[in-house]
């Protein structure tokens, strides 16, 4: 009798034999996956069997104007890329993974955007697809960047009727680097950025990161031989100007930067190889009162770019 008076009772809180879990079994499990994310749909299915036979294509590597695909690994770094708008084709999200914060806005992010496949592939697909590393159950592949010819900058240029103005890289291998240049290139109405096509950073998701969303109108070019492609800016009339911290001329004094120009700026360490420096019509500093010996890429191309831009109103 005592036992029914206790089922009875008015009081609340979880009653005899419940452990407690009415409370928890009242509580939201958040927003509805998406259908590929759902274990017995049918588009999961599907979704499932697109993934593995991507996982299985070669990776195609660059040739003529385009770089190679890049994977993304990780879920901070892939969160990070959609959220810059790193241009993506594919998110890969691994089977039965844990729903945290930073899943749910890759899922969320991907779906805005549009254009980006879901697909959801086993653990081994993704260890497979980027060498074992500890990718969290998140793969983002970005395509293959395409990039624009040496020859077109100009053309643009031209065709715009402005005086072509342009970044040339020697030997900077560091894709932040790269997506500084591009960054600056852009804020100060230059024309594009042109880089080699061996031992140089390209357009990775790390540039794209770094120029926070100015790679998609700032054209980069790659060039198979960088010293040919100077020189085929001069025979159009662009004056090269090299930057060399034991150059003859201050940047400020050089009133060639009021015409049509290349920039040339070499890697922090080894500054500009040879043949370049022996290409470049001028070679020009930049005056350092502090007594630092050299600047970044980036910091040297955007405190030239500043003075074209200045001269030029």
């Amino acid at each position: 009798m005592a036992a029914n008076n206790r089922r009875m009772s008015g009081k609340k809180g979880a009653q005899v034999g419940s452990g407690g879990q009415r409370r928890k079994g009242l509580e939201g499990k958040g927003p509805t996956p998406p259908a590929e994310m759902r274990k017995k749909h049918k588009k999961n299915r599907i979704a499932t069997a697109k993934a593995k036979q991507a996982a299985r294509r070669p990776v195609p590597r660059g040739r003529g104007g385009k770089g190679t695909s890049e994977m993304v690994v990780g879920r901070n770094p892939v969160v990070e890329a959609l959220r810059e708008g790193v241009p993506a084709s594919t998110l890969y999200v691994q089977q039965f993974i844990d729903n945290d914060e930073r899943v749910r806005e890759a899922l969320q992010l991907a779906a805005e955007r549009g254009g980006i496949n879901l697909m959801e592939a086993p653990r081994p697909e993704l260890d497979r697809m980027t060498n074992g590393l500890n990718h969290q159950g998140l793969v983002l592949q970005v395509p293959p960047y395409e990039y624009a010819h040496p020859e077109d900058l100009v053309a643009a240029a031209f065709d715009e009727g402005e005086d072509p103005l342009i970044v040339a890289l020697d030997g900077v291998t560091d894709p932040r680097n790269l997506g500084a240049v591009v960054r600056s290139v852009s804020a100060f109405g230059g024309h594009g950025v042109v880089v080699p096509e061996r031992r140089a950073a390209g357009m990775t998701a790390g540039a794209w990161k770094t120029s926070a969303g100015t790679a998609a109108r700032t054209p980069v070019a790659r060039a198979t031989n960088l010293t040919r492609a100077l020189e085929s800016y001069k025979k159009a009339g662009v004056v090269v100007v090299g930057l060399a911290a034991d150059g003859e001329v201050e940047v400020g004094e050089l009133e060639a930067l009021e015409g049509p120009v290349v920039i040339v700026v070499g890697s922090e360490g080894k500054g500009l190889s040879r043949l370049v420096g022996e290409t470049c019509d001028f070679r020009v500093r930049i005056p350092m009162p502090g007594g630092a010996e050299s600047l970044n890429a980036g910091v040297a191309a955007g405190v030239v770019l500043y003075e074209v831009a200045r001269r030029r109103g």
